[in-house]
C-alpha cells in the first residue's frame, strides 16, 4: 500500500530530520523535569531582556525575572550594557526591585551595599570591621554576557554559547530590510497563567489550529497548506511564511465579494474592493503596487528595501525554545511563555508589539486598541482570565492553555499524535530532550 504525499510544505533548503521521540505528559507536568530544565537549558540559551529604550543613560537599569532567577542589564558610561545577577554579594538580597529604573548608583535596601554601574563595590558599612580590610574596589557583582541585536537587550548565563547574532542565524539577516533598529514598543503586556510554558511554545510551533482557534484571520491571511511555507534551520529555530492580504484557500473566498478583513486592507491602500469582486486573490498584488508606489510617501521609509514578500506576508519567527516573533512591515510582535519559579504547572506570557516611527504618525493601531506611537503606551501586568485583553489574537491562543494542561494530566493521554504541519513541534522537544539530558552543547 503507498502512502499519500503529506500536504504540508517545508523548505527542502531549511528542513531537518526528525527521530519521532515520544511526546508525553512528564515534561509539561513534573517538577523533576523542570529541574533539568532549570539546570540544562535555561542556562544554554540568550535571553531576551528587553529593549534598549529603557536604557538611554548612564545607571539606568532594566530588570528581568526569569524563573527563579533575576538579571539586571546596565548602561555604562561608555555606552556599553552590561548585565548582573540581581542578587546582593553581601547576603544575597534582590537589589533591584522594580522593572526599571534608573540611578547612579546601585544599591542593597538591606544593609546599604551600593555599587557603581559597572558592579563594582564602592561603599559598605563599617568598611574596617571585614577580614582583609575594606571590600571597596575588590567585591563585584556576579556578570553575565549582554549582547544587543536590533532595539532587543539579550544576556545569557553560559561562557560557551554561541554569540548572540551567530546564535540567532537566519533572523539577523533575514530581518535586515524591516529596518528594526528604531522601531517603537508600544504595547508591553504579561500575564500569569495556568500552564506550563511548553504548551503556547507548542501553539506557536503550528498552524493547525488557526482554522479552529482564530477563524477570523482566514479572510486576510491565506492559511492553506499548499501556500504556507515551513522552515526548519540549522541552528534549531524555524519559521513558517503565511501569505497576507489574500483569504485562506480552505473555503472559497475568490468568487464572491470581498470579504472582512481583507476589505479594509485593501481601502487601507486606496484600493477600491468592489473592483475585485470575482477575483478577490489579486489584491495581495494591487497592494504590493500601492506600497512600492506611496508607502514612501506615507512615511515608510524601510518599504524601499523590503521584498515584495516581505511588503504583504506575515513571517512567523520561533527561536528556540521560548520566543516568537511575528513580522509585518508595520508591526513586530514578541510573543514569549517563560517558567513559573517553581511550578511546572504554571508559566508567565509576555506580548510585545514594535511598530516603525513614521512621520506625522501619532497612533497607531494594537492588538488591544489604538494607542500613542510612545514608548510603552500600555504597558500592564495581569493574570489571565481575570478580564484584561492581552490582545484577540493572544487570547485565543491562551484559552487553549489551561485546559490542555489539564488534559495533560489524565492518564488517558498516552503522548502527542501529529500531522506533518506540526513537525516544528517533533524538532523543538527533540531538540529539548536533546539539552534537559545533557546531549547538546
Amino acid at each position: 500500500m503507498t502512502a499519500e504525499p503529506r500536504i504540508s510544505r517545508f523548505s527542502p533548503e531549511y528542513d531537518q530530520p526528525v527521530r519521532g521521540d515520544p511526546i508525553t505528559a512528564e515534561r509539561y507536568v513534573s517538577a523533576e523535569w523542570m529541574e533539568l530544565e532549570n539546570r540544562n537549558l535555561w542556562p544554554r540559551v540568550w535571553h531576551l531582556g528587553g529593549v534598549l529604550a529603557d536604557l538611554q543613560e548612564e545607571g539606568d537599569v532594566i530588570r528581568h525575572n526569569f524563573g527563579r532567577e533575576s538579571v539586571i542589564m546596565v548602561r555604562q558610561a561608555d555606552g556599553a550594557i552590561r548585565a548582573f545577577y540581581n542578587t546582593c554579594p553581601h547576603r544575597g538580597n534582590r537589589l533591584i526591585l522594580g522593572d526599571v529604573s534608573s540611578a547612579p548608583r546601585i544599591s542593597c535596601s538591606y544593609h546599604g551595599w551600593q555599587f557603581d554601574p559597572d558592579g563594582t563595590l564602592v561603599h559598605v558599612q563599617d568598611a574596617d570591621d571585614f577580614a582583609g580590610g575594606n571590600p571597596c574596589g575588590k567585591v563585584t557583582l556576579s556578570e553575565l554576557r549582554c549582547e544587543t541585536w536590533g532595539p532587543f537587550v539579550f544576556w545569557c548565563m553560559d561562557a560557551d554559547v554561541a554569540p548572540l547574532r551567530e546564535w540567532l542565524a537566519p533572523f539577523p539577516e533575514r530581518l535586515a530590510a524591516y529596518g528594526l533598529e528604531n522601531w517603537v514598543r508600544v504595547l508591553n503586556l504579561s500575564c500569569d497563567c495556568d500552564f506550563n510554558w511548553k504548551i503556547i511554545r507548542d501553539n506557536f510551533n503550528e498552524s493547525y489550529h488557526l482554522p479552529t482557534i482564530h477563524p477570523e484571520l482566514s479572510t486576510f491571511i491565506n492559511d492553506g497548506l499548499p501556500t504556507t511555507l515551513f522552515e526548519m534551520y540549522p541552528s534549531g529555530h524555524n519559521a513558517m511564511w503565511m501569505i497576507g492580504h489574500q483569504a485562506t484557500t480552505r473555503k472559497d473566498y475568490v468568487s464572491g465579494d470581498v470579504p472582512p478583513g481583507l476589505y479594509e486592507a485593501a481601502e487601507a491602500w486606496g484600493i477600491d474592493p468592489k473592483a475585485y469582486r470575482g477575483r478577490t486573490d489579486a489584491i495581495r498584488e494591487a497592494v504590493i503596487a500601492a506600497k512600492r508606489a506611496h508607502g514612501a510617501g506615507r512615511g515608510y521609509t524601510s518599504y524601499a528595501a523590503m521584498s515584495d514578500q516581505q511588503l504583504v506576508d506575515y513571517y512567523h519567527c520561533t527561536l528556540f525554545p521560548n520566543l516568537t516573533l511575528t513580522m509585518s512591515p508595520e508591526q513586530c510582535q514578541i510573543l514569549r511563555t517563560e517558567p513559573h519559579p517553581t511550578d511546572p504547572e504554571k508559566c508567565v506570557f509576555q506580548h510585545w508589539c514594535l511598530y516603525p516611527p513614521v512621520a506625522g504618525m501619532t497612533e497607531v493601531d494594537t492588538p488591544v486598541g489604538k494607542a500613542r506611537l510612545a514608548h510603552d503606551a500600555i504597558a500592564r501586568h495581569s493574570r489571565y482570565g481575570d478580564g484584561e485583553s492581552l490582545g484577540f489574537v493572544a487570547d485565543q491562543d491562551l484559552s487553549i492553555g489551561t485546559t490542555q494542561q489539564q488534559g495533560l494530566n489524565s492518564r488517558g493521554f498516552r503522548g502527542c499524535i501529529l500531522s506533518g504541519q506540526e513537525k516544528r513541534i517533533q524538532r523543538f522537544h527533540e531538540l529539548l530532550d536533546d539539552m534537559v539530558h545533557g546531549r547538546r552543547a
